[in-house]
């Protein structure tokens, strides 16, 4: 399986020394992102998310089919993810590597397992039919902080989706086109996010946010923790490396909690202006619109 180009000893030495003296390569600050960007689609449900130069898009689709026996009055939730080799060298096709296998679980946490979506709402008759709900997330560029974006592109996909709207007579379905009917938005319960810490030095005394490929490469020690805007953990995950004192912990979940809602701010904001740029007359407007295409 091929590797990622392993940075030089100049390199790792020239990083590591500069982190000590308080500067990273590219000028930001220990607590700052890089530059981010949420764009949607045209199409309910797509999200393209950049940060710096990675880049993920997610992409929300729904269809009916019949629910788990287990779960006979819950709708099915699923996120797949894809990591190609254009994304990166690193990643082969069919062939998972462990940053492909950490991703799916963290979002697998921190959205699904968190019930940030409700999947009860999903059924439409018990037992029988409901709602499949799946997200498929597609990484386009790995730079690093790959769990970063890609949660915040599979959140803003799910709040910006929206399914066909249905009505049930005795045993019937009927599920209505965009033109008979306005399309609904999925029942969210909360908002999650990962934010993601690296550790530098002999004691992982040094906290970077958002690491590039590079930085991520040479960190001692990683810890993700997701959490919504009201400060509610989903999950913490601290992977291997040199153990970090409890107090970097507590600090870090002090850091996650501004940027957590930093970001929903963002994506508040965003899905505004997504919503106003669409009503442009309402219904009519659009559906006008489209004839004239």
């Amino acid at each position: 399986m091929p590797r990622e180009a392993e940075p030089s000893l100049n390199e790792r030495a020239f990083v590591v020394q500069a982190l000590q003296e308080g500067l990273r390569l590219d000028g930001r600050a220990f607590d700052q992102f890089r530059g981010l960007d949420l764009k949607f689609g045209d199409h309910y449900g797509v999200a393209d998310v950049t940060l710096g130069k990675t880049r993920v898009l997610a992409n929300v689709s729904a269809e009916v089919t019949a629910p788990y026996i287990d779960r006979p009055f819950d709708g099915i939730f699923t996120i797949t993810t894809e990591l190609s080799p254009m994304a990166s060298p690193a990643f082969e096709v069919n062939r998972p590597t462990e940053t492909e296998v950490l991703l799916s679980r963290l979002l697998e946490k921190t959205v699904r397992r968190s019930n940030a979506l409700d999947t009860e709402s999903l059924c439409l008759i018990a037992g029988q039919k409901c709602w499949s709900i799946r997200v498929d997330l597609h990484v386009l560029s790995h730079d690093g902080n790959l769990i970063d974006g890609s949660c915040l592109a599979v959140v803003a996909a799910l709040r910006h989706f929206r399914r066909p709207d249905t009505s049930i007579e005795g045993e019937t379905l009927t599920v209505y086109t965009p033109a008979e009917r306005e399309p609904v938005p999925l029942s969210w319960l909360h908002s999650p996010f990962c934010i993601t810490f690296s550790f530098y030095g002999e004691e992982g005394e040094i906290m970077l946010l958002d690491a590039t490929l590079l930085e991520e490469q040479l960190r001692v020690s990683s810890c993700i923790i997701s959490l919504n805007k009201h400060g509610e953990i989903c999950q913490i995950a601290k992977l291997g490396g040199t153990p970090v004192e409890a107090v970097s912990l507590i600090q870090c979940a002090s850091a996650a909690l501004t940027k957590g809602k930093e970001l929903s701010t963002l994506l508040d904001q965003k899905l505004a202006e997504d919503s106003k740029r669409r009503d442009k007359g309402g219904l009519l407007a659009e559906l006008s619109a489209e004839n004239e295409r």
